[in-house]
């Protein structure tokens, strides 16, 4: 028995804003690559490299949108929802590249630091900044939704931090006369992205390997459907989400009622994983006694049991 709820991905959010940060994203990324070359500063290349990643998150966030519109078919059966996790899965490994290529040139740069042309750099980051703010306020209603926004969001939101880091370095060099702090700058940016970049690619691999949503207990989840009253026990439990926000759970639940109270059973489990876990995709299997796989699929050396008649 199964029930089906019909959840729209792409619900909730909205094309719009995504368009408009990739497009002042885009824009802005020429100017500051040619404001990198022309003040010959490391900092604002990487800076111009984040916002590159910015255009590239975006830009694939909108794809992958569109794509997880498509219906399911004989093919895929759960739809194109995953491809919102590829998504952001693609991008973590963007930012990451990025952000080792920045150390790598911050070193080489250290033995032997350009000249660096402080005025037009602070005006191009500044400029910079206002673009990233911008975006960051146009993403952050569907952050928290998407794994493949939230991955288009840490990308801006590392590039405003970098915009940050370009302007205090502006300063820094114009009083100081000190070149290697643009290095310096470049290094603190590439090294605050990487965690935050292995985090997002973390969660985007859980879901890739169909493991528990994060926010989401299994030990709870069997302990639950076990003490539902009419619940001998459970076996084969599986929670896992085809995409942020998407979790999905199968079971096989072991009870004495026949046909037409599973029904009602199967209502008060459906009930049950929804206001408590907030899992609406529920497909059971109802046995009269655990069946032969008892166990050797499911979670824990054995099923979970209610403990008492019930």
């Amino acid at each position: 028995m199964s029930s089906n709820h019909a959840n729209d991905v792409t619900e909730g959010k909205s094309e719009r804003p995504l368009w408009i940060a990739l497009i002042l994203t885009t824009t802005f990324l020429i100017a500051e690559v040619v404001g990198g070359v022309l003040t010959n500063s490391l900092a604002l290349i990487s800076d111009a490299a984040h916002m590159f990643t910015d255009s590239a998150a975006l830009a694939v966030s909108l794809v992958a949108i569109r794509i997880g519109r498509r219906a399911a078919d004989s093919l895929r059966t759960f739809g194109y929802y995953r491809f919102e996790i590829l998504a952001a899965a693609f991008n973590a490994v963007l930012l990451f590249l990025v952000a080792m290529y920045i150390l790598y040139e911050a070193y080489q740069r250290l033995n032997n630091p350009p000249e660096i042309q402080t005025g037009a750099m602070l005006v191009v980051a500044t400029l910079g900044l206002i673009i990233n703010l911008i975006s960051m306020r146009l993403l952050t209603g569907d952050k928290d939704k998407s794994l493949n926004v939230k991955g288009a969001y840490l990308e801006v939101w590392s590039d405003m931090l970098g915009s940050v880091g370009v302007i205090a370095g502006a300063i820094i060099i114009r009083f100081t006369g000190w070149p290697w702090v643009d290095s310096a700058i470049a290094v603190l940016i590439g090294l605050w992205v990487l965690p935050r970049t292995w985090t997002l690619l973390k969660e985007s691999l859980n879901v890739l390997l169909e493991g528990v949503p994060e926010g989401l207990n299994l030990v709870e989840i069997s302990d639950t459907l076990a003490q539902i009253n009419c619940v001998s026990s459970v076996h084969e439990l599986h929670v896992w989400a085809i995409t942020s926000g998407k979790a999905s759970l199968t079971a096989h639940v072991v009870t004495e009622l026949a046909t037409p109270g599973q029904y009602v059973l199967l209502r008060k489990i459906r009930e049950t994983m929804a206001e408590k876990f907030d899992i609406h995709h529920v497909t059971i299997q109802f046995e009269a006694t655990p069946c032969v796989d008892a166990g050797a699929h499911s979670f824990g050396p054995q099923a979970s049991q209610s403990g008492s008649a019930k």
